[in-house]
């Protein structure tokens, strides 16, 4: 966790001696460096371990860092899943030129190479590269888009004064009870606004069918298919240590500290 903090390999023994006392300080740089040796090599049989026989509900997105690599940023293309019986299980972490649809189509070839089933759903925000990837390698598997993307999306085309009323408006599209009702609130949505911000209007209603996938899942799963937080939330830990990390960084330290949140 120090290290995840922002903390560098070499201050480590003062630090762990003033939370935990002088017998605490057995963590030198060596160590650290040899631990991080050790994530490496755990992190390349994560990447070749079987995946046969596994169903799968799957969260997608680029993770960004804000890490000088070369002439190119890093960007970690990452995939979470849930079983049947509701266990979250990270399925690959992995490097990516951009978030582009090549980098996502090496990725989920090497997924059913290694015996991975077509996902049931894939939750992810409508950039993605991965749409286009998914479609050639499981073409099956169907299409969320990330609610809470789209919602930014449609409010960023909107005056400040109207986004608070228009977003309780979206909402009522969100948490409709069923597609039907979803339905008759885009149109309400489109009605109010459409005339006079067409943008806006048309972000919503041209992903309208793959935005309302989730009525077609058990109720009880609506709240977790809607958008990407299951990506989000652990994230943020990985993104606060790219905020303090000063200087270059590199692909490996980038992947290890996302495997290892």
């Amino acid at each position: 966790m120090l290290y995840l903090r922002g903390l560098s390999t070499g201050d480590f023994r003062e630090a762990l001696a003033a939370l935990l006392g002088d017998d605490a300080a057995g963590l030198s740089a060596t160590n650290i460096a040899r631990l991080r040796n050790e994530w490496e090599t755990e992190y390349r049989a994560f990447q070749k371990r079987s995946l046969a026989g596994r169903d799968y509900y799957v969260w997608v997105d680029g993770v960004h860092f804000n890490v000088r690599l070369e002439d190119d940023r890093l960007c970690t293309l990452v995939m979470i899943g849930v079983r049947p019986d509701g266990t979250k299980e990270l399925i690959t972490v992995e490097d990516g030129y951009r978030e582009s649809a090549e980098s996502w189509k090496t990725v989920l070839r090497d997924l059913k190479r290694r015996g991975m089933r077509p996902p049931v759903v894939a939750v992810g925000d409508g950039a993605l590269g991965f749409w286009a990837a998914v479609r050639d390698v499981w073409p099956k598997t169907r299409e969320q888009r990330d609610w809470f993307h789209k919602l930014g999306n449609i409010l960023d085309k909107l005056p400040k004064r109207l986004q608070p009323r228009v977003k309780a408006a979206l909402h009522e599209v969100m948490y409709a009870e069923t597609r039907a009702q979803a339905r008759e609130a885009v149109t309400r949505v489109a009605t109010e606004y459409g005339p006079k911000y067409p943008k806006a209007v048309t972000t919503l209603e041209k992903d309208a069918d793959v935005l309302l996938t989730f009525f077609d899942f058990p109720a009880g799963h609506w709240k977790h298919l809607r958008t990407s937080n299951v990506i989000e939330s652990p994230f943020a830990t990985v993104r606060l240590r790219q905020r303090v990390t000063k200087g270059a960084g590199s692909r490996t330290k980038g992947l290890l500290m996302a495997y290892n949140f």
